[in-house]
C-alpha cells in the first residue's frame, strides 16, 4: 500500500503502535513512575516513547484495517508524539484515544468527521478542530493545552469535556504582535484573518457557533484568557462549577446567542473579566450560585436574555450587572448581588425569591440603575407584589417611584409633586389627607373657642359653634352658612384664611391622586 511505504523502517514503539491499530488493543508505553509518566517532562522522553505523529495519522485515515470481529482503533498512552497529528478533512472510523501523551505540536481535526475522540491527562499545544463532527465524545479531560482550542462550528453529537483541563490562550506566533496584526490587516480580510488564527491571542476556547448534543462538562478548569461561545448550543446544558477563568482580554466568557438547556457557573465559579449573555437562550437553570466574579465596569452582562430561572447569589462581585430587557422565569437573588448598579429598564419577571430581601432592599434595588430614574422597573415590581396579594407593598413601590420621578421635572413639576407627596402621597396615601383635615380642624376649633369671629348681621339670630364653623371653613363650597355670617378678628383673619386656602389645596391634591391611583399602569 502507498500509505505504509513511508513507514517501512518504524521504531519499536511505533511497531507496537502499528501492530495494535487493527484490534484496537491499548499500547502503554508509560514506566509506573508518576514524575517520570508526567506528560508535561514529556520532550526529555526517550525514543522508547517517542512516535511520529504521520504514523498515527496514517493509521486513522485507513493505512491498516481491522481485524475480523475487532473495531479498529488508537489507544495509546505516555508516548511523546512529535509533528502534528493532523487528520483535517478526513473521515475516521477508528476512534481515538490518548493518555498521557505529550504533543508538543498539537492536534488538527479541522474539517474531519470522526468517532470518539479522547484526549485524557495529555501536554498539547493546540487544538484546531473547527467545523469537525465528532459522532461521540470529545473529551480534553484533565490535559494542559497551552495554546487554545479551537472549534467553531463543530458538531458533538455526544459530551463534551474539558473537565480538570489547564488552558490557556495562543502564545507565541499565533499571539500576533499589535503592530503586526496592524500590517496583516492591511491585505486580509476579517474572515482570512480568523482562518488563520490572528486576532484571537485573547481567547483559550475559539467555539463560537458550537453544537454540543450531550452535556458540556467543564468542571474544575483553570483557563488563562477567555471563552468565545457566540452562538453556540449546548442541548445537555454547560457545566462550570469550580472552574477558574483570568481573561487576557475585556471577557472571561462571551457567549451571546447562547441556547443551553442548563448553565451553571456556581459552586465556586471564577471569572475575572466580563461574562457576556446577551441575547443567550437558557431553557432550565442558570446559576451563578456560590461564584466569584470580578471585572471593571460590566461584570455580568445578561441583556436581552431568556431564562428560565436565574440564581444570581455569588459570595463575591464587583462590577454592574445588565438584566435590561430580559425574560426571566423566576429571579433568586440577593441584595448583595448587585453593589455597583444593576440595568434593570425593560427586565419582565414571572417570580422573584430570596428569603433575604425586605421591602426597603427592592426599592434599593431598582434605585440603582447607572442611567437613573427608569419607570419600568418600579411598575415591574409593583406587578409583582399585587400578583402574590401585597397591595400595600405595591402602593409603597409605586409610591418611590413618583418621588424619584420628581427629581427629573422642571422646578415648578418639582414643587407640585413634593406638596402632592406632602398631602396625600401622590394618591398612595389618602389617609394624610384626613390626618392633615383632623389636625386643622382641631386647632380652628380650639382657636375659635378662644377668639369667635364677630357676627356679620347682628340682626340674624345664630349661635355659634366653632366646629362648624372651621369645618366651613375648610370645604371649598361653603355647606353650612357658617362662613357668610361671621368675621374672624385680629390675628384669626390669617388662620381663616390659611384653613380655606388649605381646603382648596387639599380637595386639588386628593382629586390629582385618586386620578393617578385609578389611571391604569402600563404594566397592567
Amino acid at each position: 500500500m502507498r500509505l505504509a511505504r513511508p513507514f517501512l523502517r518504524l521504531t519499536p514503539a511505533e511497531r507496537r503502535v502499528w501492530d495494535a491499530y487493527p484490534s484496537g488493543a491499548w499500547v502503554d508505553l508509560r514506566t509506573g513512575d508518576a514524575e517520570a509518566d508526567d506528560p508535561a517532562n514529556g520532550d526529555g522522553w526517550g525514543p522508547e516513547r517517542t512516535i511520529r505523529a504521520e504514523v498515527l495519522s496514517a493509521l486513522l485515515l485507513g493505512a491498516r484495517q481491522a481485524e475480523p470481529g475487532k473495531t479498529a482503533g488508537l489507544r495509546l498512552a505516555g508516548a511523546h508524539v512529535t509533528g502534528v497529528l493532523d487528520v483535517s478533512d478526513a473521515t475516521l472510523t477508528g476512534k481515538l484515544h490518548l493518555l498521557n501523551c505529550n504533543l508538543p505540536e498539537g492536534v488538527s481535526l479541522t474539517d474531519a468527521t470522526t468517532a470518539g475522540v479522547r484526549f485524557r491527562g495529555c501536554e498539547i499545544e493546540r487544538v484546531r478542530a473547527a467545523r469537525c463532527t465528532v459522532n461521540g465524545l470529545l473529551e480534553f479531560d484533565g490535559s494542559t493545552i497551552r495554546s487554545g482550542v479551537r472549534l467553531d462550528n463543530a458538531t458533538v453529537n455526544g459530551q463534551f469535556r474539558l473537565a480538570g483541563t489547564r488552558l490557556s490562550s495562543p502564545e507565541g506566533t499565533q499571539k500576533a504582535s499589535e503592530s503586526v496584526l496592524q500590517d496583516v490587516r492591511r491585505n486580509l480580510s476579517e474572515a482570512e484573518m480568523r482562518d488563520r488564527g490572528l486576532g484571537q491571542s485573547q481567547w483559550a476556547l475559539w467555539a463560537g457557533g458550537l453544537t454540543v448534543e450531550g452535556g458540556a462538562f467543564m468542571r474544575d478548569m483553570r483557563v488563562t484568557g477567555g471563552m468565545r461561545i457566540i452562538g453556540a448550543k449546548f442541548n445537555g446544558g454547560i457545566y462550570l462549577q469550580r472552574s477558574v477563568i483570568e481573561a487576557t482580554g475585556p471577557y472571561a466568557v462571551q457567549a451571546d446567542f447562547m441556547e443551553s438547556g442548563a448553565a451553571e457557573f456556581s459552586a465556586g465559579f471564577t471569572a475575572t473579566g466580563t461574562v457576556r449573555m446577551r441575547n443567550s437562550r437558557v431553557h432550565g437553570v442558570l446559576s451563578f450560585d456560590g461564584a466569584t466574579l470580578k471585572a471593571p465596569g460590566r461584570v455580568l452582562h445578561l441583556s436581552h436574555a431568556q431564562v428560565e430561572e436565574l440564581i444570581l447569589r455569588p459570595t463575591s462581585i464587583e462590577g454592574e450587572v445588565n438584566l435590561a430587557y430580559s425574560r426571566i422565569g423566576v429571579l433568586l437573588d440577593s441584595p448583595s448581588g448587585y453593589p455597583d448598579g444593576v440595568y434593570l429598564n425593560g427586565l419582565t419577571y414571572e417570580a422573584l425569591r430570596g428569603g433575604d430581601w425586605t421591602v426597603t432592599d427592592r426599592l434599593s434595588w431598582v434605585a440603582k440603575d447607572p442611567y437613573g430614574y427608569r419607570p419600568q422597573p418600579y411598575e415591574q415590581l409593583a406587578t409583582w407584589f399585587r400578583k402574590i396579594g401585597h397591595e400595600p407593598d405595591a402602593r409603597r413601590v409605586l409610591l418611590a417611584k413618583q418621588r424619584q420621578r420628581r427629581h427629573t421635572l422642571r422646578p415648578t413639576g418639582r414643587i407640585w409633586g413634593r406638596l402632592l407627596d406632602l398631602v396625600v402621597g401622590y394618591g398612595y396615601r389618602p389617609w394624610l389627607a384626613g390626618l392633615w383635615v383632623a389636625v386643622l380642624l382641631t386647632t380652628g376649633t380650639v382657636v375659635f373657642s378662644a377668639v369667635p369671629p364677630t357676627q356679620i348681621d347682628p340682626d340674624e339670630v345664630r349661635s355659634f359653634q366653632p366646629l362648624v364653623y372651621t369645618l366651613d371653613l375648610l370645604v371649598p363650597v361653603s355647606v353650612f352658612e357658617q362662613r357668610g355670617a361671621w368675621e374672624p378678628v385680629g390675628w384669626t383673619q390669617w388662620l381663616a384664611w390659611t384653613l380655606v386656602a388649605s381646603g382648596w389645596i387639599l380637595a386639588t391634591a386628593m382629586i390629582a391622586g385618586a386620578a393617578r391611583v385609578l389611571r391604569p399602569s402600563p404594566s397592567s
